[in-house]
């Protein structure tokens, strides 16, 4: 790769500089001349674009020591390449202040001590940097067939990355958020992580290539695109100075090939997925299921495998988007989901509709263990932290999981659980995402469904609710805050701010309405479930309301 970068030092060892010494800069050999340009001039910012060796006898340098300096620290702003300067009447010696400086910014300055043809030199350099071009773009096109080539077969990704380390023998990595990380050799596997860290740390643009550095190692980065997307980095660690330019144009051919691998692959994750969620909805819906299908997108049952319904709602609607585009949040909806259950150690079978997600997350656990909730709030945790950008507007998802269960039978069940929990936190009655932790909701919700909830709450609370409602009265709100405080009137008369004696006429027309006994254990439970048989038919009932 080397041989198509042209250094300083390089020139050096051409027949046209064998009378040519180095007086300053010996460190700055390596810099890659791009060009060759003759400036007999002080002003030259607008004839400079970079990288140019400056041939010069030193017409631009006849001025006093200040401006001389000046002129010098101009050329390596300008990041030139060098300046060769020809001793003879125009200029005779070289201050050691300018040497000095040229040192400290390791920029080389080149004398001819005879005098030298510039035409001769610009020629011999132009003719050789014009082949090194023709050289580049014969080997680019080389490579860009053999990348393609490789793309066609299995494990493309991996042998594109050999392919490369053969090339220029260095480390090679292209790194995905969503599928496994290559890399090339081996050996290097630790450094992933480190390299996707600091990539994602950078201030760089997704569509951006250029130059990271971990510690002291540097690596060329170059984005693989597709379909407006960028779908993951290819990486190249670089230890000595290279031409960036036909090393990025060589990264962008592989970049390329490494996309039609990932569009093939899109392609099948595609019919795959939509296989995927037709199989999950029928084993949602109990409707009959190939028994192929379950091998193919669920975990193979065993003692210690369980599983729970995990379904997201998105409280907002997708509007106004075309088949094509609703297919694309589709799928990178699923994707992101299922990698970020994958990441915690999860089996997910995921299904995607506009406004639901539902997965059978299967999970290995002993037990003792199987009805933790630790790794579910992690992933609701990561959800809602998640912008609109990623395909999901996490502050506008509500959760909702079942209980535990190891037959997927039982994913029916399962769905209608983790539904009910999406109800209650629609109804505003529930925080918990959790079936198991609803409590007495659980059978409220069972006795909404059977209509008899409503009967209930009429047989031990229309007496109170009649009252109220013929007085303006607040008897139900005394009853409902006496309870929650055990029968602590203090506690009582302080949370409703009244006085004592208040309270206890309220308490005594209670007594008239429910009778002297409803504070007994057995009567008190039956009107703590009928307040909040209440609570949740007026919610429910506000809610459908505003449908």
């Amino acid at each position: 790769m080397n041989e198509l970068k042209l250094t300083v030092r390089g020139v050096l060892a051409r027949e046209t500089f064998k009378c040519a010494k180095v007086i300053a800069g010996a460190k700055g050999l390596d810099r890659q001349v791009k060009w060759s340009h003759i400036l007999e001039t002080k002003e030259f910012e607008s004839l400079i674009n970079g990288g140019e060796l400056i041939l010069t006898t030193g017409v631009g340098l006849q001025l006093d020591l200040a401006s001389q300096t000046k002129y010098i620290k101009r050329l390596i702003e300008k990041d030139v390449a060098g300046i060769c300067i020809e001793i003879g009447s125009s200029f005779k010696e070289v201050p050691a202040e300018i040497i000095a400086l040229a040192d400290e910014f390791d920029f080389p300055i080149i004398l001819f001590e005879e005098i030298v043809k510039f035409v001769d030199i610009t020629q011999d350099l132009h003719t050789f940097i014009i082949n090194q071009h023709h050289q580049m773009l014969s080997q680019l096109d080389t490579l860009s067939r053999k990348f393609i080539s490789l793309s066609l077969t299995h494990n493309g990704i991996l042998k594109i990355l050999q392919e490369l380390h053969e090339l220029f023998q260095q480390n090679t990595f292209f790194i995905s958020d969503n599928m496994k990380p290559y890399y090339y050799p081996s050996e290097c596997k630790d450094i992933e992580v480190s390299i996707r860290d600091t990539i994602e740390m950078s201030s760089m643009t997704h569509t951006e290539q250029g130059i990271i550095k971990l510690g002291d190692r540097k690596f060329a980065l170059m984005p693989v695109r597709g379909l407006g997307q960028t779908w993951g980095y290819l990486c190249l660690q670089i230890k000595q100075p290279m031409a960036k330019d036909f090393l990025f144009l060589l990264l962008d051919r592989a970049a390329l090939a490494i996309a039609q691998i990932l569009l093939r692959n899109r392609t099948i994750e595609e019919r795959k997925q939509n296989m995927e969620d037709v199989l999950v909805r029928n084993l949602l819906s109990g409707r009959e299921y190939e028994q192929e299908d379950i091998h193919s997108y669920l975990p193979t049952p065993s003692r210690n495998m369980h599983f729970r319904v995990f379904i997201i709602h998105l409280d907002f609607l997708e509007t106004n988007l075309s088949e094509e585009d609703w297919e694309e949040i589709k799928l990178q909806r699923s994707m992101m989901i299922r990698s970020l259950f994958k990441r915690n150690g999860f089996f997910p079978a995921v299904s995607t509709r506009k406004n639901e997600i539902a997965v059978i997350a299967s999970f290995i656990a002993a037990d003792h263990l199987k009805n933790e909730t630790d790794r579910f709030s992690q992933i609701i945790t990561n959800i809602t932290g998640m912008e609109e950008n990623n395909f999901i507007e996490g502050s506008k998802c509500t959760f909702g999981v079942s209980a535990v269960y190891h037959d997927i039978t039982d994913a029916r069940t399962g769905y209608e659980e983790a539904c009910k929990v999406l109800e209650l936190h629609l109804f505003q009655v529930t925080k918990t995402n959790f079936y198991e932790n609803l409590g007495i909701y659980r059978l409220l919700l069972f006795l909404k469904e059977s209509n008899y909830l409503e009967k209930y709450v009429n047989e031990y609370l229309s007496p109170v609710l009649d009252y109220d409602r013929e007085t303006d009265g607040n008897l139900f709100e005394t009853l409902s805050v006496y309870l929650k405080c055990s029968g602590s009137k203090k506690e009582t008369s302080d949370r409703l701010f009244i006085v004592r004696q208040t309270l206890y006429h309220r308490l005594e027309r209670l007594e008239t309405l429910l009778g002297k006994d409803f504070m007994e254990p057995s009567n008190r439970l039956a009107f703590e479930v009928a307040i909040k048989a209440y609570e949740l038919l007026g919610k429910s009932s506000n809610y459908n309301n505003t449908l």
